[in-house]
């Protein structure tokens, strides 16, 4: 178990894309093409992550999880969705390490988002999720997370792929 979950630094983008690479790879075989997934690099990944940490968006934070450097991370910020009020947030992201699935790290890495959504007067937080992504919507479901009814199409691996929406209420 990590010793502590922290706001990211510029000096973690690195890190940051190779967790959000190998996690890809990890979570989505099966879900999206092979070829997809093993053209993923890490180059790809590192200015979008850089450039996040150095310049964020107005209201938004990257938390890492941190055992002598990153193996998990999570994004969170006000949602961009049409429908939300002012007070709803979003969780943008949260990956892990494979090798920390099932370790308790990711329900950890979720309640200290969430909480800090909660202390910045957030009442409500949604997130996004691939419909065949069975195993992170359990996920969610577990730590209290709801399907809206909210569906969606993503354009992934040059598909457009259904997307759900999961909210919980603050």
């Amino acid at each position: 178990m990590p010793s502590r979950i922290r706001e990211a630094v510029p000096k973690d983008a690195r890190a940051i894309a190779e967790i959000h690479v190998r996690s890809w790879q990890a979570a989505y075989r099966g879900q999206l093409t092979d070829d997809y997934l093993d053209g993923l690099t890490v180059d790809d990944r590192l200015e979008q992550h850089r450039r996040s940490l150095e310049e964020p968006r107005a209201g938004w934070k990257t938390w890492v999880a941190d055992d002598e450097g990153p193996v998990g991370f999570a994004v969170t910020g006000p949602s961009e969705d049409a429908d939300a009020g002012e007070r709803t947030a979003e969780l943008y992201a949260i990956y892990l390490d494979p090798e920390q699935l099932g370790t308790g790290l990711g329900r950890r890495l979720l309640e200290h988002a969430v909480e800090d959504l909660r202390s910045r007067r957030f009442d409500t937080v949604t997130l996004w999720v691939l419909e065949t992504n069975e195993r992170a919507r359990r996920f969610y479901e577990v730590a209290g997370w709801k399907h809206d009814g909210t569906v969606t199409s993503e354009r992934v691996d040059c598909e457009m792929r259904p997307t759900v929406r999961y909210r919980v209420e603050l």
